[in-house]
This record gives C-alpha cells, structure tokens and sequence, in this order.
C-alpha cells in the first residue's frame, strides 16, 4: 500500500528517526529521539555500500531494541556526495517507507556534517571533495548546540571557497573529508571521529523539519554524472 501523501506531508514531530547515510566513503546508520542517541553504527568501508548498508540497519534496530514498524520516520543525505552511494541509500529508505507507510526526509550532506560539530560556536564550513580543485561546500553559523544555514550548497574550485571564507571573521570550524584543503590559524579542522559523515549529525539536522513521502525523495548531486559529462563531449 502507498504511503497516504496527505497525512504524511505535513509537518511532523517526529520521536524516533533512523537515519541513514551513504553519501560517502563512511556508511552510517542511526537511531535517535530529539534528546538521545539509541545506537549508531558507522563503518569506513571499501565494500560498496548496497552489500553493507541493510545489514546495518538490522543490527542497529536490534541492538536498540526497536523495530523498524515502530520508526517514526527516517532520513537519508541526499546529496551532495557519491552517486552510486546517494541512489542506494536512497532506494533503500524509498522501500522502506513504501512497505512501513512511514514518511522519510532527503537532507543535505553538508548540513548533516556541519551537525557533528555543532558545538562550535561561529562559522562552519562543510566541504567534500569533488572532481579536480572542485569541492561540494556550504556554510552555516552554530549557536548553543544549534546550526543555522548561511548559504545553499554548491560546487566550487576550492581557492574560490577560501576567498569566500576569508570574508568571515572569527574561527572557522572545517568538516567533511575536503577539510584538510583548508588551512590557516583562522581554521580548526574537526577531529578524524567527526570529520566524516555520522548518521547521527543527519538525524540532528532532520528535527523540526518537515517529512514527506517516499516518492518524492530524490537525490540532488549538484553536478552531472561522468557519463552523462562525456556523452555531452561527444
């Protein structure tokens, strides 16, 4: 049965949320309440994440105690980020959804990142390596545990991000597996156990936002595909 848009399109309090993140190279998985984190698992893995991201799943509910049927809802990153990982967390929360009747929320990769250090106080930047000089970037300004975004996410050459950041005064937190692209005394690059994306920043940047139903979440990659760049060039 599909989800009934209507009672699930509106905005939602939700009090469990599984997220799930495979945007990159880590795949994450975690369950939590507005207050708590229930369990997180997050494997840096060279295995593709379609083998490794279901049983994750399992083994998180189980170990919380919780079955999926009791979920309030789940978010995924949506991108930017890899596009093989991106369409099979994605397809992965997409059904789901569809056989639970629960609603679901694409989120930002960068704004999930920009959550695990949330505690900074000031400027965030969440960057992630692109193709080339380019990085996926996005700023944010983090108050009392609360991130609040300053500008949309886009791709840039990275000595256009740093020309951009070096109109912000103050220390700047750096997070995302570009970080170590930006450096200076005005930079603090987030430690290895944050720096990476963490289900539980997604999960962080999910509540209080509006949920949806399952088909109309989609990835947003922010650039084309490699086939479909070389299929122009031709």
């Amino acid at each position: 049965m599909r989800t009934n848009e209507k009672s699930l399109s509106k905005e939602m309090s939700v009090l469990t949320l599984l997220g799930i993140d495979t945007s990159g190279k880590t795949a994450s998985v975690a369950l939590c309440t507005e207050d708590k984190v229930l369990a997180q698992t997050t494997v840096y893995t060279s295995l593709t994440h379609s083998q490794v991201i279901l049983p994750i799943c399992k083994d998180v509910l189980k170990n919380a105690g919780v079955e999926l049927s009791d979920v309030d809802g789940i978010a995924v990153a949506m991108g930017p980020g890899s596009y093989t990982g991106l369409r099979i967390g994605i397809s992965a929360v997409k059904a789901m959804c569809f056989a639970q009747n629960k609603p679901c929320i694409g989120i930002s990769t960068l704004e999930g990142l920009a959550n695990n250090v949330s505690l900074h106080k000031g400027i965030i930047c969440a960057v992630m390596a692109a193709r080339l000089d380019l990085v996926y970037c996005a700023l944010f300004e983090a108050s009392e545990c609360k991130v609040k975004r300053l500008t949309d996410d886009e791709i840039l050459p990275i000595n256009d991000l740093k020309q951009k950041l070096a109109e912000y005064d103050g220390t700047i937190a750096v997070v995302g597996d570009a970080a170590d692209k930006l450096e200076g005394e005005n930079f603090i690059i987030a430690p290895p156990h944050l720096r990476l994306q963490l289900a539980t920043g997604l999960c962080a940047a999910a509540f209080g936002k509006e949920m949806s139903t399952p088909d109309k979440l989609d990835a947003a990659y922010l650039q084309i595909t490699k086939a479909e760049k070389d299929l122009q060039e031709k």
